[in-house]
């Protein structure tokens, strides 16, 4: 049995915490999958009336889902349905209404910053355009969207200061429309999104070439940002920062939140070569966005007829899946939930240093925080230093001595019970935040 090395892990904040992730259940995780599977299909073409198949029913399950949970904690979760109707030459030749099923947890102190967990309900086969066969999807992504029930159960048993969001969305496989939808959906509610966790093939540990990593996982993050505009993107070139945007530094806090029997394995660039996810919507739109995915993918169960061939199976389907992998995978993002609905936002920063000694990081208070962490790094360091230069409850520190050129910046808030954001560097796009379009 191959096995992968361990990857090296560079120094980076962290925040030690109390979360509930020991609630995840693998039975859970399991029975959500076959009840996915048995829908037949789940196409985004498919049938939206058929009480049994098609992705009508699949998606009125896991809405029942989500009432369930919000019926065991005295309803907590608010369910709505965002939905458009999409239309295109290649992979939507009929106008289709698409739907996503949302539950909203609000927070109890700052219920406008949201955190967002998601994962995709559609599936396919072989061929994109058949609705009508078989096309189980169990790992692709019924992981993804077990991941997110089972989440909400967790979860919601608790309160944070910020709200979370579950998503299960809808036409992934026919271009990333249900990641639109929600995107589009957090921008008209003015939601202040601080984070969006993109779990999409969570739930297998052996690849197709037989390599097995089941301590692992990937988690892909944007270099510069998408949204940037031309103004920012020529300061960026000036100044530096391309590998400072909130979804890498995203990337770099979710690495090191300690152990669920699970380790980040960081892979620098948007998504996979030549693919994508329902994150790539968000990053669009200047969210920042990651996507998590297996360390080993396994090309022969996803997007394939269920079948065999040369003695190979094909499909789909549960037996591909290590179901105790996607329980860490799951225990992974319920950590990374509290601690992000916990934590007040990431400042915003800016640091003056130009042809002087000494470096000036300034940044703007945050609601909810009680102090802030300035961190340093070298600009050819892949990760934070170990521990902050500095802690202040002050909103300005001068670094004397300290050549600006030589190093980069950055500042995390820290809430009065040592919840504490990821960072925020201080370089042309690194707010949490949409950019500023001239």
């Amino acid at each position: 049995m191959n096995k992968l090395l361990p990857v090296l892990l560079f120094a980076i904040p962290t925040t030690v915490f109390a979360a509930p992730d020991e609630a995840v259940s693998k039975q859970r995780l399991e029975a959500d999958i076959a009840r996915l599977v048995a829908f037949g299909t789940r196409h985004t073409l498919s049938s939206q009336d058929d009480p049994k198949r098609g992705i009508g029913a699949a998606r009125k399950w896991a809405e029942g889902e989500f009432r369930k949970t919000s019926a065991g904690c005295g309803g907590c979760l608010e369910i709505v349905l965002p939905e458009t109707m999409v239309k295109d030459e290649d992979r939507v030749p009929v106008a289709t209404r698409l739907v996503d099923v949302v539950a909203i947890q609000r927070g109890t102190m700052r219920p406008g910053e949201v955190v967002i967990v998601q994962g995709h309900i559609d599936s396919r086969n072989s061929d994109p355009l058949d609705a009508k066969g078989d096309a189980p999807g169990a790992n692709d992504d019924g992981s993804g969207t077990a991941l997110v029930l089972e989440a909400a159960r967790v979860l919601s048993k608790q309160k944070f200061a910020g709200t979370i969001v579950y998503a299960v969305l809808s036409g992934e496989e026919q271009g990333l429309y249900g990641g639109k939808l929600l995107a589009d959906y957090a921008k008209a509610q003015g939601w202040t999104v601080k984070a969006v966790l993109n779990n999409d093939i969570v739930g297998n540990s052996r690849g197709s070439d037989g390599l097995v990593d089941d301590t692992h996982v990937r988690v892909f993050s944007e270099g510069p940002r998408d949204d940037a505009s031309e103004r920012a993107r020529d300061a960026l070139r000036s100044i530096g920062g391309e590998n400072d945007s909130p979804s890498r530094n995203l990337s770099r806090w979710l690495a090191g939140l300690g152990d669920s029997g699970l380790a980040v394995r960081q892979v620098w660039r948007a998504d996979r070569m030549g693919r994508g996810g329902d994150h790539l919507p968000f990053q669009a739109l200047g969210y920042p966005a990651v996507r998590f995915t297996v360390a080993v993918e396994n090309y022969e169960r996803q997007h394939q007829n269920v079948r065999t061939a040369g003695g190979r199976p094909f499909g789909d389907l549960p037996e591909a899946m290590d179901f105790a992998y996607l329980a860490k995978v799951t225990k992974l993002n319920v950590r990374a939930l509290a601690a992000m609905a916990a934590a007040p936002m990431p400042p915003v920063a800016k640091v003056t240093a130009a042809v002087q000694t000494f470096t000036d990081v300034d940044w703007a208070a945050v609601p909810g925080a009680a102090r802030y962490r300035v961190w340093q790094r070298r600009t050819d360091a892949p990760g934070w230093d170990a521990k902050p230069v500095a802690e202040t409850d002050q909103t300005h520190l001068r670094l004397d001595g300290v050549r600006g050129d030589d190093w980069f910046f950055a500042v995390s808030s820290v809430a009065a019970d040592g919840s504490e954001s990821p960072v925020a560097s201080a370089v042309p796009g690194g707010a949490y935040l949409p950019e500023a379009k001239p």
